[in-house]
């Protein structure tokens, strides 16, 4: 028996650091990995969709054209022509933004970072909708911030829930630093925020004087294509919005931005340099040069195509296999699922047994601040082929069934 190795530098690590542990997906992932088994877990774009000749072409030009210039250190704030071309892709959305309203940072994710890093002294209040996205979550909690979760229902979040929120902190005698949100697609739970509350969160937000962090992985990968007003265009004062390469092109080359008023961008962009510099500026010439020479929206197209036959093989197998006495979220676009497991079943303690039977899924409570959600589990549709995700469910609704006779067993025993 090996023995449990004390971490003998604990002592030095700053407070906010000695709670931090590895999230519930990241320790998923070595055994999702493996072969055998149906992943269901991580929310990985199908960057096998890509035409490799064409990437394999751009980056050789960069390199051929550009060399000198891509393998050299850059400034803080973003190439300006891929900033340019980033307000290009939010236009494609409906949203206005100027380059100099844009700063560059590595993926999403480290835009999120940047935001608890500039806003969040320990034990302030941010409020995100529960479930909420557990890079969202880990990225506050690093900065020390409480997160204080707003129901949220199939409409998305609900703005008089929010409401109560900021006036329950404020009666308390504190403020709320900022709302995060993910409004269209949400991760997890996959619902939308519909357009009556849309209008009322931006008119809250300027009411209040809340300022709104719209997180928008992904907006363009509606079903159908439809187009929702950004929070960012319906209060643009009181809306910082964060963007991403990584699901309308790639997460490799970790391309993601913010769109903000100018105040907080000069902000974010003196923390950009002091966290790395600069963005890899190789990266950059690559997603300028992919936006700029290639049909990227067409790209964009197949891919909203692909995640709806894989969104659909899901929710049908579902119907089919799932005891009837589950719930789920109908997905109009992004990647994930969510799921109400049966009364009495804890995803959490099920997961085990669900790794034994071949499948993974992220249990709920991953995406809680308050230790909620043990009754719920996200699936992901974006990754597996049609046939491996109906195989993937088929898997989990034996676990599920096997689970629920079980939980009966006991309540008949006790009766």
């Amino acid at each position: 028996m090996s023995e449990i190795t004390l971490d003998p530098y604990v002592s030095r690590y700053a407070t906010r650091a000695r709670g931090m542990g590895a999230s519930e997906i990241r320790a998923l992932f070595a055994v999702a990995s493996r072969p055998e088994v149906v992943s269901l877990a991580g929310g990985m774009p199908y960057t096998a969709a890509l035409d490799y000749d064409a990437v394999a072409e751009v980056t050789d030009a960069v390199v051929r054209e550009h060399g000198p210039s891509a393998l050299q250190y850059g400034g803080g704030q973003g190439m300006p022509a891929l900033r340019a071309r980033l307000v290009e892709v939010m236009a494609a959305e409906e949203t206005a933004a100027h380059p100099d309203d844009v700063v560059v940072t590595t993926g999403g994710q480290q835009a999120l970072d940047l935001l608890g890093k500039l806003f969040c002294d320990p034990g302030d209040i941010v409020l995100a909708e529960g479930p909420s996205y557990v890079g969202a979550l880990g990225a506050f909690s690093a900065y020390q911030a409480r997160v204080l979760h707003v129901d949220m229902d199939a409409d998305g979040l609900i703005p008089e829930a929010v409401e109560d929120r900021l006036t329950q902190v404020r009666a308390a005698g504190r403020t709320v630093k900022f709302l995060y949100t993910v409004p269209t697609h949400q991760n997890p739970a996959g619902v939308s925020l519909s357009v009556t509350r849309r209008l009322a969160l931006a008119e809250l937000a300027r009411r209040h004087d809340l300022l709104v962090v719209e997180d928008n992985p992904y907006g363009l990968l509606d079903f159908k294509g439809e187009v929702r007003p950004s929070l960012r265009s319906l209060a643009p004062e009181h809306v910082v919005y964060v963007g991403t390469l990584s699901k309308i092109f790639s997460p490799g080359i970790r391309v993601g931005w913010l769109s903000a008023p100018g105040p907080i961008r000069d902000k974010l962009v003196l923390l950009k340099e002091t966290a790395d510099l600069c963005q890899s500026n190789l990266t950059q010439f690559v997603a300028e040069r992919w936006l700029g020479t290639q049909p990227w929206q067409a790209q964009v197209a197949a891919f909203r195509e692909l995640y709806r036959e894989r969104c659909e093989a899901m929710l049908s197998e579902m119907a089919a296999e799932l005891p009837s006495s589950c719930t789920w979220s109908v997905p109009t676009g992004g990647f994930f699922v969510w799921l109400r497991l049966p009364p009495a079943l804890d995803a959490g303690e099920m997961l085990a047994k669900a790794i034994r039977a071949r499948v993974a899924y992220v249990p709920g409570s991953a995406f809680h601040a308050d230790g909620q959600g043990t009754g719920e589990v996200r699936l992901s549709f974006c990754l597996p082929p049609p046939e491996r995700i109906r195989e993937g469910v088929r898997r989990l609704a034996e676990v599920l069934r096997e689970e629920v006779e079980l939980v009966e067993a006991v309540y008949r025993g006790r009766g």
